[in-house]
């Protein structure tokens, strides 16, 4: 069955770097678009990126636009989010999601991994 199982979360300090991959099984990799999203202490879930399936396009929240970077291994089915010069207001539960067009809107998403904790603390 469809699974997305989200790692490599944990505690950095500000101006820190983290690698977040999100493991995919149950369907072909490239032939969806993956996001990332996240939810902060007291807010609502929001978009942090995506590749999209049509020739790995990517887009980004303007908050982490040039500190974020999302890539994707067909081959191990796998899409990484690399995190550098973290801040606190980085802090939150990340999320990966599979949908179909790209888009930073959670409505394009209909399936979703169980979250990683991201801490960005001194």
């Amino acid at each position: 069955q469809v699974q997305l199982v989200e790692s490599g979360g944990g505690s950095a300090q500000p101006g820190g770097s983290l690698r977040l991959s999100c493991a995919t099984s149950g369907f072909r990799l490239d032939r969806y678009t993956i996001a990332w999203f996240r939810r902060a202490p007291g807010k609502e879930r929001e978009g942090v990126s995506y590749i999209s399936r049509v020739d790995g396009v990517t887009d980004y929240a303007d908050s982490v636009k040039g500190r974020f970077t999302i890539t994707r291994d067909n081959s191990k089915n796998t899409v990484y989010l690399q995190m550098n010069r973290l801040k606190p207001d980085d802090t939150g539960i990340y999320y990966c999601a599979r949908g179909l067009v790209g888009s930073l809107r959670e409505d394009g998403y209909g399936w979703w991994g169980q979250g990683t904790q991201v801490t960005v603390s001194s």
